[in-house]
């Protein structure tokens, strides 16, 4: 019985699920722009990242007051290369990125096409659960 009761609100997650029948991929997860947009967002992101104070961090680790040095101290002044290195992996990686989409394109109609039968399941099995009103004998 609680393990009826504990799939109940599942049935009212799924619910939405139910009304729509599975739908085709979308189409922004094959079309190259986005992942040529994503890897730009990736960029930006690392940049903000790379831009990020952390010298008075740094001073409050060693236990000691931060300098005006520390205080102007990036993610950036840590390492010369970090910069050129995170811009080149960024880059390197828009054909994985690209790869990842096709993929989950791809898969989508079985993902949701599993989740359609899942939640078939669930409304069964709520469908079979006693009236929690109904008087005990």
């Amino acid at each position: 019985m609680r393990i009826q009761l504990a799939l109940l609100p599942l049935t009212m997650f799924a619910a939405p699920a139910a009304a729509a029948p599975p739908q085709p991929p979308v189409p922004q997860l094959t079309d190259p722009a986005t992942a040529e947009r994503l890897a730009n967002v990736m960029q930006a992101l690392s940049k903000a990242f790379l831009d990020m104070p952390v010298g008075q961090v740094q001073a409050a680790v060693e236990g000691r007051p931060a300098t005006p040095a520390d205080k102007r101290r990036t993610v950036r002044d840590l390492d010369p290369n970090l910069d050129r290195d995170l811009q080149t992996q960024i880059a390197q990686s828009k054909p994985m990125i690209e790869g990842s989409m096709r993929a989950m394109a791809e898969a989508m109609p079985a993902v949701m096409k599993s989740l359609h039968e899942a939640q078939k399941s669930i409304e069964r099995a709520a469908a079979n659960m006693p009236d929690p009103t109904y008087p005990k004998r």
